[in-house]
C-alpha cells in the first residue's frame, strides 16, 4: 500500500480571516507606541501570530454547531451536564467544577485546598501557576530532569520531573503539593514519560503530599507516550489519557488549549471534601457550580474539544506542525530547544544572540526585533517573564531566553509556516547582529512580561 509523503492539514478551511500585510516603517511606529511590549501590540497589526496557542485555536464546525445547544440556565444546565460526563470520561474523576479559565482554576485550588506546607515543587510551573503559588506565600521549587538544562539533548522526554531531588525535598521539606506541567511549557513544550508521572505519584502517596496535575496540554503529552514510550504504542490517546490521570489526586485546565475552546477551564478531584470547598469559592468568584463563569455554549465547546483533541489524526497533525517548522528552523542553522515539542519551538536566544548579555534580555530582544522586520509576533520565555528583583533592587536573572513561537491549534496552513522560517532567516543574516538589547524602563512586581515598558540600547 502507497504511503503518501505529504502532510495535509485534516480539515477544509470553510470561513477565512484576512490578514493585514504592513510595511516594517509601520511596525516601528506601532513598537514604539506598544513600548517594545509584543502583549501591547493590537492584533490587527501582526501578519502571522505566535504569541500564545491559548485560546487562539480554530473550532471545528461541529463545535459551532454545538453552541447552538447551549443551555444558559443559571443552575443545572445540560450544556454543564454534557460538559461533565466529557470531563469524567477523560479524566476518570468524579468531581468537575467549571471555571472560566486556567489561572482562576489555579487561584480557586492553592487559596481552598488544605495545603500544609511550605514548599510547591513542580517540574517547571508557568507563569500564571507560579504567581498564584508565591501569592499566598508558598515558595517555588522547579525541578526539571538534567537534561532540561541540555538545550541540544535529543532525549525525549525532557519535561520529567528530577526524582532524586524531589525525593530529598520531600524528605527533608515541608512540601504542599507537587504540581505536574504536561506538556512543560517552560521547558521547551517537552512531554513528560508515563514512568515519571507514576514515579512521582508512588513518591507523593508514600510522603503523603498532594500530587496535583496541571493538564492544559493533556492530549499532546499522550502522542508523546504512544509515540516515544515503550508499551504504548498500541495504545489509543484517550487511553493513555486515563492512565496518566489515574496517577494524580487533582488537576486544573486551561480549556483555552487542549480543550481547543476560545475562553474556559476546569477543575477535577477525587476528594469530595476538597471539592465542597471549592465549590464555596467558586460560588464567590466564578458563579454557580454549574457554570462557573460560563455560558451554557461555552461548555457545549469545551465538551466536544477535548474529545476532537484526542483524536489521533488532529494529535498527528499537530505534532508534525510543530516538528516542520523545528526542522526548517534547525536546517537554516537556528540554535533551538531539541527535540521539537508539543505546541511551540523555542529558539535559544542567548546562542542566537551572543553578543547581548542576559542583563540586556537577549530573548526579548529577538522577540521584538523579528515582529519589527517581519510582522510575526512571538513570547519571550525568559528573563523578563521569570526574572525578578530583589528588595535592594539587584535584578535575579533566569536561566535560559528563549523564544517561543507558538502554533495556534488549526489556524496555520503549512505557507504561514514557510513564512515565519522565511522571516527568521532574513532576520537573523540582515538584523540581528545590530541588536544591542533593550532594558526595562516600567515593570510591575508580578506577571511583569504583560505590561512591562522597555527601550532599545
Amino acid at each position: 500500500m502507497y504511503k503518501f509523503k505529504t502532510l495535509i492539514e485534516p480539515f477544509k478551511i470553510k470561513s477565512m480571516e484576512p490578514i493585514q500585510l504592513n510595511s516594517y516603517e509601520h511596525r516601528k511606529k506601532v513598537l514604539k507606541e506598544a513600548r517594545l511590549n509584543l502583549f501591547l501590540v493590537p492584533a490587527k497589526e501582526v501578519i502571522i501570530d505566535l504569541l500564545t496557542d491559548s485560546g487562539t485555536g480554530a473550532m471545528s464546525a461541529d463545535q459551532w454547531a454545538a453552541l447552538m445547544k447551549g443551555d444558559e440556565s443559571y443552575s443545572g444546565s445540560e450544556s454543564f451536564y454534557r460538559f461533565q460526563k466529557s470531563v469524567q470520561d477523560i479524566t476518570g474523576m468524579p468531581y468537575v467544577l467549571p471555571t472560566h479559565q486556567g489561572r482562576s482554576a489555579e487561584r480557586i485550588l492553592f487559596h481552598t485546598l488544605p495545603l500544609k506546607g511550605e514548599y510547591v515543587v513542580s517540574n517547571t510551573l508557568f507563569d500564571t501557576t507560579r504567581a498564584n503559588a508565591e501569592d499566598l506565600g508558598f515558595k517555588v521549587l522547579d525541578m526539571p530532569c538534567s537534561e532540561f538544562y541540555q538545550a541540544q539533548s535529543e532525549f525525549g522526554f525532557k519535561g520529567n520531573i528530577n526524582l532524586l531531588s524531589l525525593e530529598k525535598v520531600l524528605h527533608h521539606k515541608s512540601v504542599a503539593c507537587v504540581v505536574l506541567t504536561i506538556t512543560n511549557n517552560s521547558a521547551g513544550g517537552q512531554p513528560v514519560s508515563m514512568e515519571n508521572i507514576k514515579s512521582t505519584s508512588i513518591l507523593c502517596k508514600k510522603y503523603n503530599v498532594p500530587l496535583v496535575l496541571d493538564a492544559c496540554r493533556f492530549a499532546e503529552n499522550t502522542y508523546f507516550i504512544k509515540t516515544r514510550e515503550k508499551g504504548y504504542r498500541d495504545q489509543s490517546p484517550l487511553e493513555i489519557s486515563r492512565k496518566i490521570f489515574d496517577q494524580v489526586d487533582l488537576c486544573f485546565v486551561s480549556a483555552k488549549k487542549d480543550g481547543l475552546a476560545h475562553i474556559g477551564g476546569f477543575i477535577c478531584l477525587r476528594n469530595e471534601q476538597w471539592s465542597e470547598e471549592c465549590k464555596k469559592r467558586l460560588l464567590i468568584s466564578e458563579g454557580f457550580p454549574t457554570y462557573g463563569g460560563l455560558a451554557g455554549r461555552d461548555l457545549e465547546a469545551i465538551a466536544l474539544g477535548l474529545k476532537e483533541a484526542l483524536n489521533e489524526s488532529y494529535l498527528q497533525y499537530r505534532i508534525s506542525s510543530v516538528e516542520y517548522l523545528h526542522g526548517n528552523l534547525r536546517k537554516i542553522g537556528i540554535p533551538l530547544v531539541l527535540p521539537a515539542g508539543g505546541h511551540a519551538v523555542y529558539i535559544d536566544a542567548k546562542a542566537a544572540l551572543p553578543s547581548i548579555p542576559v542583563s540586556a534580555y537577549p530573548a526579548q530582544s529577538f522577540s521584538v526585533g523579528l515582529y519589527e522586520f517581519s510582522g510575526v509576533r512571538t513570547c519571550e520565555i525568559g528573563s523578563v517573564m521569570f526574572g525578578k528583583e530583589l528588595e535592594n533592587g539587584e535584578p535575579v536573572f533566569h536561566n535560559q531566553e528563549l523564544v517561543r513561537l507558538a502554533l495556534p491549534r488549526r489556524v496555520y496552513t503549512f505557507s504561514h509556516l514557510d513564512y515565519v522560517c522565511e522571516a527568521v532567516e532574513a532576520f537573523m543574516k540582515e538584523k540581528a547582529s545590530s541588536l544591542r538589547g533593550v532594558r526595562i524602563v516600567h515593570a510591575p512586581p508580578v506577571l511583569r512580561h504583560f505590561s512591562a515598558h522597555f527601550e532599545w540600547l
